[in-house]
C-alpha cells in the first residue's frame, strides 16, 4: 500500500478530518485526538498494510506506523489541514477526560513535536564527545565550536522551542509565545545572572535564575499568556485589539514570569529533581530494576510521557539523566527478544519481520518489535521486561547517565561517556543477550508458526467457491473442536472444523486439490480443494517441537493430490511417549465463507473417506 493510499485510509477510518481535534506524530506513531472515538474504526485500521498496531492511551488514538510515520503524516497534511502549524487544538472534548489522560496528552503534545531536534542534536553531541575523547578533536578548534553549536543550541534555546509547542497546545499566539521564551534567555539577563547582579522591576526584587535549557517556566508562562490573550481579545474593541492585545500580553507576561512564574516553577523543578534523586539514592538497584522492567509497558500505554520530562529536568539541573541510563537497556531487551523469535521461528515472513524489528529496536525504535513480535506472543515481551529490569538494575548501581537528550540506541552510546559508562555497556549487553537466549529457549513456541502467514491461502486458480464435502483424513474418533486442549484451535481462531483422535498413524487427502502447506516437520498439512475450500490438518499439539521425529512427509508444497492419497505417516505411540497429544484438528481456514456442518455429538467413530464436514456456501 502506497503512503498516499495508507494516509487516506487512516484518515477516513478515524472518522475523517471533521472528527479530529488535533494530530501529531512521534518517532513511530500518529497521535490523533478525536472528537468521537466511536466514529473511528480501530479494527479496520489495524488490518491495513503498513500499520503495526492501534493503541488508545492518554486520551489519544495512536496509530503505530513505525519508521515511515513521518511520510504518512506528510501525506495526511496534503489532504487535510490537520498538520498545519497555525491550527490550534480544540479543548471542547477535554472536560470529560480523566485527569491522567489529560496530563499525558498535555506532556506528549508539548514534547513530541521537538523530538526530531532533540534526537538529532543528542546524536551529534554523542559523536562530538566520541571525537574529542578518542580521535583527538580539540575543543578549541573551529570544527568543534561549530559542531558544538549545532548539537547544543537545541538545549540552550529549549525554552523557545517549548514556547512554540506550548502555544499550539494552549491556543496562544505562536509568535508572542516565542517572544516570551526568548526573553527568558535574553543575553543581558543571562549575563546578569552569571555575574550575580541584583535587579528589580518597579522596585520589586527580581530573583534571577538560569532559564537556559529549562522546561517548566516557559510552559507555565505560555499558559498564562493564553489566558491574558483571551481576556484582552474579549474586552478590547476590535478596532484596537490587534495593537493593544500583543502589547498587553507581552508587557504583563514577561515581567510576571521573571517575578513569579519563573522562580516558582524553577523551585518546583528543583523539588522534582530532588525528589527523584532521593528515591534513586535510596536504592539505585531497585529503582533501575523497576524502571527498566516497566518502561516498555509504560511506552505501550503512552504513560512514559509522565516520566520523560523528569529526565529533561534532570539534564537542566545536573547535566546528566540517570533515567535514560536505567531505561535504555529495555530497548536492547526488546531487540534481543525479537531476535530470539527470528532465530526460533521457521515462518519465513515472521522471521523477516522479527529480524527487521530487532535491528530497528537496536537503533532505539522499539514499537515494531513490541507490537509486531514480542507483545503479540506475550512470553517474549515478559522475558524482555525481565531482562530490561536486570539491565536497568546494573545501570542503576553503576550510576550510568546520559549527558544529553535523545533516544537510547547503539548510535547514542557515546552520550553515556563518563561515570557509569562501562556499567551501561554491561547493562545493555546483558539485557540484549539474556532476552535473546531466554526467548529462543522458552519464549516462543514454533507451533505459533501455523497461526502466521503459512496458513493456507486461497488458490489463485480457483475462481469460485462452491459447496463441498470434506472426507475424514484419518481413522479414529471425531470430537468437537471446542473440547481440544489447544486454545488457538478450541477458540476456532484458525477456523471452524472438527478434531479427530487417530487410531493409526496415516493421514490421507480429504479432497482433490493442491498442497498449500507442507511443513518439513510433517506435523501439519494444508490443502486447497478444487472448489476453493482451505483445509488445515494439524497432527497433535506442539508436535513441531519434535522437529520431524516420528513423522514421514510424503508430499511437497504445490503438489496436486487426489482424495485418498497418503500425505503423512506418523508413529502415534512414539509421539505419545515423547509427551505429546496426537489429537488432530481438521479446520476450514476460510470457514467464514461457509455454513459449516460437523454434526459431532460425542466420541464418534470415523473412518478414512467418510463424510466429516459439510460446507455450504453462504
Amino acid at each position: 500500500m502506497s503512503d498516499q493510499i495508507l494516509a487516506k485510509s487512516i484518515l477516513k477510518n478515524v472518522g475523517g478530518e471533521k472528527n479530529v481535534n488535533s494530530l501529531a506524530h512521534c518517532a513511530t506513531r500518529l497521535r490523533f485526538k478525536l472528537k468521537d472515538r466511536k466514529s473511528a474504526n480501530k479494527e479496520e485500521i489495524e488490518k491495513m498494510d503498513g500499520v503495526v498496531s492501534v493503541v488508545e492511551s492518554g486520551g489519544q488514538f495512536q496509530v503505530v506506523i513505525g519508521n515511515n510515520v513521518s511520510n504518512i503524516y506528510k501525506e495526511i497534511g496534503k489532504i487535510s489541514n490537520l498538520t498545519n502549524d497555525m491550527v490550534g487544538e480544540s479543548h471542547s472534548s477535554s472536560s470529560n477526560e480523566k485527569f491522567i489522560d489529560r496530563a499525558i496528552d498535555l506532556v506528549s503534545s508539548i514534547f513530541t513535536p521537538i523530538l526530531p531536534a532533540l534526537i538529532g542534536s543528542g546524536m551529534l553531541k554523542g559523536l562530538l564527545m566520541l571525537c574529542t575523547n578518542y580521535f583527538g578533536l580539540s575543543a578549541e578548534s573551529g570544527t568543534y565550536m561549530i559542531m558544538n553549536a549545532a548539537s547544543d543550541s537545541v538545549f540552550y534555546f529549549l525554552p523557545v522551542l517549548l514556547a512554540y509547542t506550548s502555544a499550539r497546545k494552549f491556543n496562544a499566539n505562536l509568535f508572542l509565545s516565542v517572544v516570551v521564551g526568548g526573553s527568558l534567555i535574553y543575553p543581558s539577563l543571562v549575563a546578569a545572572f552569571n555575574e550575580g547582579m541584583a535587579l528589580d522591576f518597579l522596585g520589586i526584587p527580581v530573583i534571577l535564575t538560569r532559564y537556559t535549557s529549562s522546561v517548566l517556566p516557559v510552559i507555565f508562562a505560555v499558559y498564562v499568556l493564553s489566558k491574558v490573550e483571551y481576556v484582552s481579545n474579549k474586552y478590547i474593541h476590535p478596532v484596537i485589539r490587534n495593537v493593544l492585545t500583543p502589547m498587553i500580553a507581552i508587557g504583563i507576561v514577561v515581567p510576571l514570569t521573571y517575578l513569579l512564574i519563573g522562580p516558582v516553577t524553577n523551585s518546583l523543578s528543583g523539588l522534582i529533581g530532588s525528589g527523584y534523586e532521593f528515591i534513586y539514592n535510596i536504592s539505585p538497584i531497585v529503582t533501575g530494576f523497576v524502571l527498566g522492567a516497566a518502561w516498555q509497558v509504560l511506552v505501550v500505554f503512552g504513560l512514559h510521557w509522565g516520566i520523560v520530562p523528569i529526565g529533561y529536568n534532570n539534564l537542566a539541573l545536573y547535566g546528566r539523566n540517570t533515567i535514560n541510563g536505567m531505561t535504555g537497556p529495555s530497548n536492547f531487551a526488546q531487540a534481543g527478544a525479537a531476535l530470539g523469535v527470528a532465530l526460533k521461528t521457521k515462518n519465513l515472513k515472521l522471521k523477516q519481520i522479527a529480524f527487521s524489528a530487532a535491528i530497528t529496536a537496536i537503533f532505539s525504535i522499539t514499537e515494531p518489535a513490541v507490537y509486531g513480535v514480542t507483545l503479540k506472543y506475550k512470553k517474549p515481551f515478559y522475558i524482555a521486561c525481565l531482562a530490561g529490569g536486570i539491565g536497568g538494575a546494573i545501570a542503576g548501581v553503576s550510576n550510568s547517565a546520559a549527558l544529553a537528550a535523545g533516544p537510547v540506541g547503539i548510535l547514542s552510546i557515546p552520550l553515556f561517556f563518563g561515570e557509569g559508562f562501562w556499567g551501561f555497556i554491561i547493562a545493555i549487553a546483558v539485557a540484549f543477550f539474556a532476552s535473546a537466549i531466554l526467548t529462543y529457549l522458552f519464549g516462543y513456541d514454533r507451533d505459533n508458526d501455523i497461526v502466521e502467514d503459512d496458513r493456507p491461502i486461497k488458490n489463485q486458480k480457483v475462481e469460485t467457491i462452491e459447496n463441498e464435502v470434506i472426507a475424514s483424513p484419518l481413522n479414529g474418533k471425531k470430537i468437537n473442536l471446542e473440547t481440544v486442549s489447544d486454545e488457538t484451535f478450541a477458540k476456532k481462531s484458525l477456523g471452524n472444523g472438527v478434531a479427530i483422535i487417530p487410531s493409526d498413524g496415516k493421514l490421507y487427502a480429504p479432497v482433490d486439490g493442491e498442497i498449500s502447506i507442507a511443513f518439513p516437520t510433517g506435523h501439519a498439512i494444508g490443502i486447497i480443494s478444487g472448489n476453493g475450500a482451505e483445509i488445515l490438518m494439524h497432527i497433535g499439539f506442539n508436535t513441531v517441537e519434535l522437529d520431524g521425529k516420528y513423522f514421514k512427509l510424503n508430499v511437497t508444497q504445490g503438489q496436486t493430490v487426489t482424495k485418498g492419497d497418503l500425505l503423512v505417516d506418523f508413529d502415534i505411540e512414539k509421539i505419545k511417549e515423547a509427551g505429546y497429544e496426537v489429537t488432530t484438528p481438521v479446520v476450514i481456514t476460510n470457514s467464514a465463507l461457509y455454513k459449516v456442518n460437523t454434526e459431532v455429538n460425542s466420541l464418534t467413530d470415523i473412518a478414512i473417506g467418510e463424510e466429516l464436514i459439510e460446507l455450504e456456501v453462504k
